[in-house]
């Protein structure tokens, strides 16, 4: 497990990064077998599965269905499938007879009955992974009901192994699936306890807890070796969610105190690497033992909230240090260290928690402007806020007022009439109850607002929940849907990202035929430059135009169809006069042939037409469009993963020079670029860069910096030598020697499968077309979505390079040397004039 310890750090940094949200059905994972026999005869020992028997579905199981198989790729994860079984009508055994009838779900392993689940417990995706991975980690993890139980299963695990206790108001929920997700993968190392008790929750809290909430607590048993010491309990102080668990144990298993020789600046911790402070106790070597347990001291009292270390001012050379006996250094990149003088350990976890008061006052007070609530409202208003962005994002907005005058209204009774008002119709069909159609629908409130009084379109919307029948007349399957009508012509769907940006540029692009067809050369020429037609003129699209003779007529046509499957993505025109060759051969090349213009038309590139099928007419059109030396974004990147090459990338604090920008593009133009992609990222527009790095060396490089990054093959990271310019010639040099095996990787990426912790928000969950009709109490809420794939790694249990343990302090020995127990700094610093400790004072900083 060790090799696979800070995968979660990695995917924090990188696939959050990458993660641009393609749409992914809820059913991808789903199995079907023909007949029971079929199905028995199958399974494998060992493996899990939840399977239904489905003789002829009733509208009223179509809810169960649904979400069983939305359910199906998340079970997945964890090596359990799920399967549909159809029913024969003569079959009348126990799964198949009427007495099942689709109220029952069963898992199994191998051939083994694991547990039968009525339908009505199987309400949604949630309560499906919950209570199935409760069923198989029945053994592993424990229920109890009373404190007796507690303590008993404490008193067994005291120096052995620590035990993760969590309280949830009910089995299903959204909070006890992750407990059970936390426990699918760290329960090897932990003990996890489980209990939906509420005289229980009180029993274990000193404070009165909230019954409503879940609760988990991390109880330090590995530690407490003496039978009658209590094992200490740190509560997670966040929303029970699979992420926010695995970042509790991550930081229960790093080191209580760790020491460190070297520059603060150059310190990376796990806490840091998670957003949490490190707070430095600046020790010496005569108060080396009474600065331990001061930090150990306050280290258990900021467990959670803040990493701790002990900074050795003997063996760094630091001016500041001797002024000082605490620092503090905060995640914020560029924030410098703040070195201060307190008074007592008191003032330093005051230093800490203070921070994040002022932090919460002022996030409250920004909510309070934005959505102008009264004071009741707000005090359930984190109740209604989610984990997941989108539904954080609508919840927080919910009173905000979309101006949507600009978007028509529409109804089964002015759907088709309205459709002939204009030349082309956009139609965002949405749903009023889903998190994300609710999102997209201020982006296209903001699209309305920009394109409005463009002629010949209009703007309008459906919802799906009040008009079912329009809906599955349009065969709208997914919210939300957004379509172009064109008078004669069949609907456009919109498949890309709901951002105002890129659905503005898809409707006016939609405007324009793809492909349009020119007349003349002095057509050809000015949709080259930009200028033709009128309506694209301000809008600077890469401009794609097809030159065909007249025994082109193959390719001329595959373009023409290619054309139909991109349209609104791409702006592309077709000139196949009598005078294309004339027109070709400008450029160097013959028909068939492409011709692409880049800036404005300030050049040309003639690309020969080799293959004439749709598609690959269609992936070699998308090829071309990709930037020669793109700046590398989160919405762009998915494009450049899809070519599966290595990446050539340059790390910049800023806009890169002009001579660095002219050399790579050389770069990327040269004979080799079609082996890797030379790109650029630009850390003050993609701030997620600075994680990036952070996972690839120990401490941000200097930047700029170039890598040779191959995620494909192997995961080795290559580093440009920093004495050397970038420069054509000695970039090529060195890509010689490191595919000659001459250069060694700065560092190596794991081969395991890297998997964001929370997973993309299912921008197109697919629907049946029967689910608006169906009554609300048994319709899909905003809150059935598809929730994270676990993190598939431990990683965690301790921090990498760090060699201090935890240790509870001494309480006697402490009283001892100290005066009272951890409450004191005196031996760290000199004590200065008192007038120098006020201008330091931290409540003035």
């Amino acid at each position: 497990m060790s090799a696979q310890k800070d995968r979660w750090v990695s995917s924090l940094v990188f696939l959050l990064f990458c993660a641009s949200s393609i749409p992914r059905s809820g059913s991808v994972g789903l199995q079907q077998e023909p007949s029971p026999q079929h199905y028995f005869s199958g399974l494998e020992a060992g493996r899990a599965s939840l399977a239904f028997f489905t003789p002829t579905v009733s509208p009223g199981a179509q809810p169960f269905l649904e979400q069983i198989e939305s359910s199906a790729e998340a079970l997945q994860d964890y090596g359990i499938s799920v399967v549909k079984v159809n029913c024969p009508k003569e079959d009348v055994s126990r799964y198949c007879g009427k007495e099942n009838a689709l109220r029952k779900a069963f898992l199994f392993r191998g051939n083994r009955l694991i547990r039968e689940f009525p339908t009505d417990s199987l309400f949604d995706v949630n309560s499906i992974v919950a209570n199935v991975l409760f069923a198989l980690l029945f053994n592993e993890v424990k229920y109890i009901e009373t404190l007796a139980d507690l303590e008993n299963i404490e008193n067994l695990l005291k120096g052995k192994s620590n035990m993760v206790f969590a309280y949830v108001p009910a089995t299903g929920t959204a909070e006890h699936r992750a407990v059970m997700e936390a426990a699918f993968v760290y329960g090897t190392i932990h003990q996890f306890v489980l209990t939906t008790e509420a005289a229980l929750l009180k029993a274990t809290s000193p404070d009165d807890p909230d019954v409503s909430s879940a609760w988990l607590l991390f109880c330090h048993c590995q530690q407490a070796t003496d039978p009658a010491q209590p094992c200490r309990r740190t509560a997670l102080g966040q929303p029970l969610t699979l992420l926010n668990i695995h970042r509790h144990l991550k930081l229960m298993g790093a080191p209580l105190v760790t020491e460190v020789a070297e520059d603060p600046e150059k310190v990376s911790t796990v806490h840091l690497q998670l957003g949490l402070p490190l707070v430095f106790i600046l020790s010496q070597k005569e108060t080396y033992e009474a600065d331990r347990r001061t930090a150990e001291f306050v280290a258990w009292q900021l467990l959670g909230k803040a990493g701790v270390a002990l900074l050795s001012r003997d063996l760094v050379d630091l001016n500041v240090l001797h002024r000082s006996n605490v620092a503090l250094k905060t995640p914020d990149e560029g924030m410098p260290i703040q070195y201060l003088v307190l008074e007592d350990t008191d003032e330093v976890i005051t230093l800490v928690e203070d921070k994040n008061k002022v932090r919460q006052i002022q996030e409250d007070e920004q909510q309070e402007e934005e959505e102008e609530e009264d004071e009741d409202e707000k005090e359930n208003n984190n109740q209604d806020i989610q984990d997941d962005q989108v539904v954080e994002a609508v919840s927080r907005d919910k009173k905000r007022e979309l101006p949507l005058e600009q978007v028509l209204v529409l109804t089964e009774e002015n759907f088709h009439s309205s459709l002939l008002e204009a030349a082309r119709t956009v139609v965002l069909f949405y749903a009023s109850w889903e998190a994300v159609s609710l999102a997209v629908l201020r982006s296209y409130s903001e699209v309305a607002s920009h394109l409005k009084g463009t002629p010949g379109l209009l703007l309008s919307r459906v919802n799906c929940w009040d008009w079912p029948g329009l809906c599955s007349q349009e065969n709208v399957t997914q919210f939300p849907t957004i379509r172009i009508y064109k008078e004669g012509q069949q609907s456009v769907t919109y498949d890309g990202m709901w951002g105002t940006e890129e659905l503005s540029s898809f409707i006016l692009l939609s405007r324009v035929s793809c492909p349009l067809k020119l007349a003349t050369m002095d057509e050809a020429e000015g949709y080259l430059r930009g200028e033709f037609p009128s309506e694209l003129s301000s809008h600077h699209h890469t401009s794609l135009l097809g030159v065909f003779s007249t025994t082109t007529n193959e390719a001329r046509e595959a373009f023409e169809e290619a054309g139909n499957i991109l349209s609104g993505h791409v702006r592309m025109g077709m000139y196949f006069e009598d005078d294309a060759l004339a027109l070709s051969r400008k450029y160097s090349v013959s028909p068939p042939a492409l011709l692409l213009a880049r800036s404005g038309g300030r050049s040309v590139e003639g690309i020969a037409l080799s293959k004439h099928s749709v598609q690959d007419m269609v992936q070699m059109i998308r090829y071309e469009l990709l930037d020669i030396f793109p700046e590398i974004t989160v919405p762009n990147l998915p494009q450049y993963l899809q070519l599966r090459k290595p990446f050539l990338i340059l790390f910049s604090a800023g806009d890169i020079s002009q001579m660095e920008s002219k050399e790579m593009l050389m770069l990327a133009k040269g004979g080799a670029q079609k082996a890797f992609v030379a790109c650029w990222l630009n850390l003050k527009k993609t701030p997620v860069g600075h994680g990036i790095l952070r996972k690839y060396f120990s401490t941000t490089p200097s930047l700029p910096v170039l890598l040779w990054v191959n995620l494909h093959a192997g995961g080795q990271v290559f580093k440009f030598p920093p004495e050397q310019s970038i420069t054509e010639m000695n970039v090529l040099s060195w890509l010689e020697r490191l595919q000659a095996g001459l250069e060694i990787p700065s560092s190596t990426l794991s081969e395991e499968d890297w998997k964001p912790p929370l997973p993309a928000y299912d921008f197109l969950q697919m629907m049946e077309p029967s689910v608006p009709e169906l009554s609300p109490n048994t319709s899909p809420h905003p809150g059935d979505t598809p929730v994270p794939h676990p993190a598939k790694s431990p990683g965690g249990d301790t921090a990498g390079g760090d060699t201090a343990t935890r240790e509870e302090p001494s309480q006697e020995s402490t009283a001892e040397e100290v005066g009272s127990p951890g409450r004191d700094l005196r031996g760290t610093a000199p004590r200065l004039a008192a007038r120098d400790k006020q201008g330091k004072r931290h409540i003035e900083l």
